[in-house]
């Protein structure tokens, strides 16, 4: 999971961006520096940390992943606001390296693929409309809960009627610069061990 942090761009606030909603009818509260975002039907979305650099010692301009003794420093905060929100995020990686063990034909269209990639603790299974898609590939793997470049959030899915669990990633998708126009996955050197973490 990434939070977001800017002095100069923002001033001294940490963001911590956690559900996709409605963003277009936010409601807010705050407690002391920390203030809560909802969406129109209650569900907490985010929230954002005011004087950021006074509660924590992990602040680095941008992108940061957050860590156990991270997460840590936080519950600590809201321990110290009564806040009984759960913090209990899944700190896992969400972009993995992933096998293609197979790829069989989309029984109802005919520009995807069903795939059964490894993640190496588990097999899940991928609908990918990718055109180089192939059974022996190493690739990246966006897994369910992980945010894209882009912000969007992947979650299961139903594609064409098949279950979906995952994304199998382009380099565009990636955000990875210098990306190729072209349409496809990111096809990895046989070299990435399957299960880690691919970092970006």
């Amino acid at each position: 999971m990434n939070v977001f942090y800017n002095l100069n761009g923002i001033g001294d606030v940490l963001i911590i961006p956690m559900e996709e909603g409605d963003r277009e009818k936010i409601k807010t509260d705050r407690n002391g520096d920390v203030v809560r975002i909802k969406d129109h039907s209650g569900k907490v979305i985010g929230y954002n940390i005011f004087h950021a650099s006074q509660h924590f010692t992990f602040l680095s301009t941008g992108k940061i992943t957050l860590t156990e003794e991270n997460l840590a420093e936080m519950k600590q905060l809201f321990r110290q606001l009564n806040l009984d929100d759960d913090l209990n995020f899944d700190l896992s990686p969400k972009f993995v390296i992933g096998y293609v063990e197979s790829k069989e034909q989309h029984e109802n269209a005919d520009k995807l693929s069903v795939c059964k990639v490894d993640v190496g603790n588990e097999t899940l299974q991928i609908v990918c409309g990718a055109p180089n898609v192939e059974a022996g590939q190493k690739v990246v793997v966006a897994k369910v809960g992980a945010m894209m470049p882009s912000g969007m959030k992947i979650k299961p899915t139903e594609l064409r009627g098949v279950p979906s669990n995952g994304m199998i990633c382009s380099q565009k998708e990636l955000g990875l610069p210098n990306a190729p126009k072209e349409k496809g996955i990111y096809v990895l050197e046989d070299n990435y061990q399957v299960g880690n973490e691919f970092v970006m």
